[in-house]
């Protein structure tokens, strides 16, 4: 029988993404599907602190092994941002539009565009917790390009590539992807234990 984890999210889109990376090996449940309804707050200045609030959340409601994730956009010239306020750079209502919207605005005129996506994860396993952490570089786009992915991914390109995240498939994104990088540390440190 493969293991499962509770994936501390509500965002069925990356619940999909890191399914799909797995490949099988274990089993990913998101809240919508182990029927937890909660809306885990992430009121803290770092990825890690939010990951471990909402993995922590999770355990204490189940007892089960579980994981939560926080990723943010991080773009140089901006200072970092918006980091970890990407899900609400323009907004309490995590409007992605508003969000690209937003942050082209102040890039407008600005030709160093250089950013990095960033995952931290918050496993919680025996009770015990572990980080993983992986990220992916790029460069923000001048315009959207694709319809694919979520977020950002319309102006971002991955550093090696000519495609944004948006153009392309899941697969083809997940070479690249920072999500994919922190997973694969995950599942690395699970099939080891």
């Amino acid at each position: 029988m493969q293991p499962s984890l509770i994936f501390a999210t509500n965002n069925q889109h990356k619940a999909e993404e890191i399914q799909a990376f797995l490949n099988g090996k274990f089993e990913i449940i998101s809240l919508r599907n182990a029927g937890i309804d909660v809306e885990i707050p992430e009121p803290y200045n770092t990825l890690e602190e939010n990951a471990d609030t909402k993995a922590t959340t999770i355990f204490n409601l189940t007892q089960m092994d579980c994981f939560g994730e926080d990723t943010g956009l991080e773009v140089l010239s901006l200072n970092g941002e918006p980091g970890v306020k990407s899900a609400r750079y323009a907004g309490e209502s995590r409007n992605f539009k508003a969000n690209i919207d937003k942050l082209l605005y102040k890039l407008k005129g600005k030709p160093e565009r250089e950013a990095r996506f960033r995952t931290v994860i918050a496993l919680i396993l025996g009770g015990k917790i572990y980080h993983f952490e992986g990220t992916c570089k790029g460069r923000i786009l001048d315009a959207e390009r694709g319809s694919g992915g979520f977020g950002y991914d319309p102006v971002f390109v991955p550093e090696g590539a000519d495609l944004s995240f948006a153009e392309m498939t899941l697969e083809e994104k997940n070479k690249y992807s920072h999500r994919a990088k922190a997973v694969q540390k995950l599942i690395d440190f699970l099939l080891n234990k």
